[in-house]
């Protein structure tokens, strides 16, 4: 069984920083990538950034120059680090992981966290 557990939302100012965080654990053989996509009531989820295995980094147009993503491949973390916060990037941040795992065989699946509500408002 594999779980991502997210943490690092929060409350924060227009022009604010806030940065996630993304542990998986559990039965995992390997990473292929790992990424955060973000979604608000009534809206579909979108990508916000990713991060392959080979650590090849690709961004959503609206966030770039702003968030950065990265990972510690040794504690299979994943984190992104937003800066200078609008009020359109509030929404729940979610992570999610593309995995090789060890079921009956080694299986490719994919992840998603629970959730971390970032809200950002004077």
């Amino acid at each position: 069984q594999v779980q991502l557990v997210e943490s690092g939302g929060g409350l924060v100012q227009p022009g604010g920083s806030l940065r996630l965080s993304c542990a998986a654990s559990g039965s995992i053989f390997s990473i292929n990538a790992m990424g955060w996509y973000r979604q608000n009531p009534g809206k579909q989820r979108e990508l916000v950034a990713t991060i392959t295995s080979s650590g090849s980094t690709n961004y959503a147009d609206s966030v770039k120059g702003r968030f950065t993503i990265s990972r510690d491949t040794a504690k299979n973390t994943v984190y992104l680090q937003m800066n200078s916060l609008k009020p359109e990037d509030t929404a729940v941040y979610y992570c999610n992981a593309d995995l090789e795992v060890v079921v009956t065989t080694l299986t490719r699946r994919g992840y998603w966290g629970q959730g971390t509500q970032v809200t950002v408002s004077s």
